[in-house]
């Protein structure tokens, strides 16, 4: 569904009440009887999902699963599925400088790109909210594909040969990113949570300078970015805005009313409700009460959309799910009378 992106974030920007975008695909999936493994697998299946939730609950916009390994899996690294979690990366693809040398870009039809973007195109046409899809960051891709662990070793140690590899992982992003916009989609939430293990500094050089020639490249008035990094903990969000995305999403490791400070405040500050603690573990008692401290926490902050503090994962309950927009919905009530 093609809309002014521009106008939409100055519209919740603007409303006395605050919007809700929780990131959730996973409760569609169980509501409608599939596994994850169908879902991150058939496009016809996610995008079900996603209008699945968009016809229970009152989300302001709807996400697609958020899937750390697509495009690893694209580049030739190995994967394991189950029905019940998200897929992870198994192994390492590159062992060594002379790998990264060797790795080709892949294309558009590689492993399951192909079904993430068929579900972006069927969920952009049959959903009445914008559709954000999903993409990796370029160093958390650098980071699957080298190892984690020697990737932050690299940086310092062969800092030519990290740019190298965070090139290729950004020339490839790029393109996904465009073909994710030709969809139909309003945006692409961009999951980038490795640059959170980075000092600010360090996440400018190796981050991002990357996502923002994404977001130089991609981003227009129908088609937004949204910068997600759940390992930020506040270090590092002057560097997260120096992308020049149009919103943050931030997990719940960092303060929201601290992080909101180094946000424009022309551009939406996202989060940061515990997706585990309490989405999933949590009772109704400790979400109405985490809404609403978070809500008057924020409430000088008209850019501030509550959401939580990362995907939330497989079996979470729906009556937290519920208790989560009846806390909102109450709040914002009482704001408004």
């Amino acid at each position: 569904m093609k809309q002014d992106m521009k106008r939409w974030i100055a519209s919740l920007i603007s409303d006395n009440r605050v919007a809700a975008i929780p990131i959730m695909t996973h409760p569609g999936i169980e509501l409608n009887g599939k596994t994850v493994r169908e879902a991150v697998s058939d496009g016809r299946v996610h995008a079900d999902a996603i209008a699945t939730i968009c016809q229970r609950y009152a989300s302001a916009a709807a996400t697609t699963i958020m899937d750390l390994t697509t495009e690893a899996e694209a580049f030739g690294a190995q994967i394991v599925m189950s029905d019940d979690a998200v897929p992870a990366v198994t192994g390492r693809l590159l062992n060594d400088v002379s790998d990264i040398a060797q790795l080709k870009i892949p294309t558009l039809n590689a492993a399951r790109i192909p079904a993430y973007l068929k579900a972006c195109l069927m969920a952009a046409r049959e959903v009445d909210r914008p559709l954000f899809g999903g993409c990796i960051g370029p160093f958390s891709l650098a980071g699957r594909l080298f190892d984690m662990s020697d990737i932050m070793v690299l940086i310092y140690e062969n800092p030519d040969a990290a740019h190298e590899l965070l090139d290729k992982a950004t020339t490839f992003i790029t393109k996904y990113c465009r073909a994710i916009r030709e969809t139909g989609a309003n945006g692409v939430m961009m999951a980038e949570p490795a640059a959170g293990l980075l000092s600010n500094d360090d996440c400018i050089t190796f981050s991002s300078q990357y996502v923002k020639r994404i977001v130089e490249d991609v981003q227009n008035d129908d088609f937004i970015v949204v910068l997600h990094n759940c390992g930020n903990t506040g270090h590092c969000t002057r560097a997260m805005v120096q992308t020049g995305a149009a919103a943050y999403h931030f997990g719940n490791k960092c303060k929201m009313a601290e992080v909101i400070a180094d946000v424009p405040d022309t551009a939406l500050a996202m989060g940061n409700i515990d997706p585990v603690g309490v989405f999933k573990d949590g009772t109704r008692a400790s979400m109405t009460k985490a809404v609403e401290q978070l809500m008057n926490e924020m409430k000088s902050n008209r850019n501030f959309v509550i959401s939580s503090g990362c995907d939330t994962p497989p079996h979470t309950p729906f009556s937290q799910i519920d208790a989560f927009f009846e806390a909102v919905e109450s709040v914002n009530c009482k704001r408004n009378n």
